[in-house]
């Protein structure tokens, strides 16, 4: 399909037989490891022709149609190329014609959705309780599910069941918050290992809960045992799932905790993940016990958590002051619309984020998002930017494809994964789902006006894991389930 001249269409597209504009998409060709005349190399893991949809550095969504995407053993994307290079592809990379997959007219490949922000154990209560604002929901629902997992038979049903759910959703990667319990959240790490999910995961750190007292842990206990859960962690060696640095958020810690976390995130160089910002209420709390400190964000500056390995969630209230110290120290926001919503935090307005050349992916936010789906997290970026329309805050909004990029580059980069994940370059892993447009039983209709384009918004819009036919993770497909897991 080519874009009809004088449309105001937001991404690229590459109809058959035409290279795409600037061709930051299509970089050359990876050269095989043997050389001509020596032994065959081993066989490709797949080759894929048909139509890929993706972003790139200069452009939200990139359509390219008739192509071919080769992937080595490795996972590691190796080829993507206009299908008319089949000759010289199969030559180079000594495939078959029979080897090649050809998707129908219905189906296209996308990158895999990542999830900046998710609570494993809230799971367990998702989609009811969102009746409360934040810190009464805390203390009323969350702090009371989250104290039960230490019974690690239960942990384990909920984290296989929300593992198995955010991949079937077509979450490749999830940045993940567990519980203070440190088995139990290494018990998460070995799920997401076994179903072949990528991830971050985090044992919560949090020394002050005088609402639920049962669920908290002494200063030093905390640090050692988080301690614990990076060495035993970086010890199983899994090959897709590492630690992240935990401290729930500002009103949860004292300030020797946080420093100490600062100082071991710093040690070991590892990532970190708390919330910011998230309501009015909490933000006056911290000013209140921590009055040394400017604001929130110098609370996590000061302390060594605010780093270009940092993921926020939510920043809703943040000063102009404060997103300049994001974007000085490398550090992202994820953000969390359908929870800001729905515990009725505040909107984030991601344009102004932008501007300030901070990194944005989305997050599910499950619990405080009612929804595992990060289809439903491209959804609510809309709505919350069409609300800041409607209110005056924005002359513009963001459009499907921007919503679309943040939700897979966009989440690559705040995760700092953006080398290894993120859209169908060339020597990153193939992390993508098949997406059926004509499934069986589609939540959705086509009919025989609708273009690509037309089909490509229906699915973003209204489509869910019943169009999702298939989710790779470095090339590996984990979705259907196989019998193992």
């Amino acid at each position: 399909m080519v874009t009809a001249p004088g449309s105001r269409r937001r991404h690229r597209e590459t109809p058959r037989g035409r290279s795409p504009r600037g061709g930051s998409s299509q970089p050359a060709p990876a050269k095989p490891a043997a050389a001509m005349g020596s032994p065959q190399r081993p066989p490709l893991a797949h080759v894929f022709k048909g139509t890929f949809v993706h972003s790139s550095a200069s452009a939200p969504m990139e359509i390219l149609h008739g192509h071919l995407l080769g992937v080595d053993d490795n996972g590691t994307i190796v080829f993507v190329e206009q299908a008319d290079q089949l000759e010289e592809l199969a030559k180079t990379w000594g495939f078959k014609t029979s080897d090649i997959r050809q998707l129908s007219k219905h189906e296209f490949f996308m990158p895999g959705l990542v999830d900046t922000h998710i609570h494993a154990p809230q799971y367990s209560f998702t989609g009811t309780r969102v009746d409360l604002p934040l810190l009464q929901w805390l203390t009323s629902y969350t702090f009371p599910t989250e104290a039960k997992y230490q019974d690690s038979g239960f942990a384990e049903e909920v984290y296989t069941r929300v593992v198995r759910r955010t991949l079937k959703n077509g979450t490749t990667t999830a940045c993940y918050f567990a519980t203070i319990h440190t088995d139990s959240s290494l018990l998460l790490a070995e799920i997401t290992d076994k179903f072949g999910q990528r991830a971050f995961v985090g044992k919560v750190c949090m020394d002050m809960n005088d609402s639920v007292p049962q669920y908290r842990e002494i200063t030093a206990d905390c640090v050692q045992e988080t301690e614990r859960f990076v060495k035993e962690l970086l010890e199983k060696k899994y090959p897709r799932v590492q630690p992240i640095i935990t401290p729930r958020f500002g009103p949860s810690c004292t300030e020797d905790l946080l420093n100490a976390l600062g100082d071991l995130a710093e040690t070991h160089d590892l990532h970190v993940q708390s919330h910011i910002s998230e309501n009015e209420e909490e933000v006056k709390l911290v000013e209140n016990m921590f009055p040394a400190y400017q604001n929130y964000t110098e609370l996590y500056d000061k302390n060594k958590l605010l780093t270009s390995k940092t993921v926020m969630a939510h920043a809703c209230h943040l000063s102009e002051e404060e997103l300049k110290l994001f974007s000085l120290r490398g550090a992202a926001i994820s953000h969390c619309p359908n929870s800001n919503f729905s515990l009725r935090s505040g909107v984030l307005n991601v344009r102004k984020v932008l501007e300030h050349n901070v990194k944005l992916g989305l997050g599910t936010d499950v619990a405080g998002g009612y929804s595992a789906s990060m289809l439903d997290a491209i959804r609510k970026t809309m709505m919350a930017s069409n609300s800041l329309q409607i209110n005056k805050v924005n002359e513009t909004g963001l459009t499907l494809e921007e919503a679309f990029q943040l939700a897979t580059l966009g989440g690559s980069q705040a995760l700092g994964l953006d080398d290894v994940i993120g859209n169908f370059e060339v020597g990153k892993e193939f992390d993508a789902l098949l997406i059926n447009t004509k499934a069986s039983d589609s939540p959705f209709d086509l009919f025989s006006a609708d273009d690509f384009e037309d089909t490509l918004q229906k699915f973003l819009y209204l489509g869910d894991d019943r169009n999702i036919s298939e989710v790779y993770v470095a090339g590996k497909q984990v979705v259907p389930f196989s019998s193992s897991v």
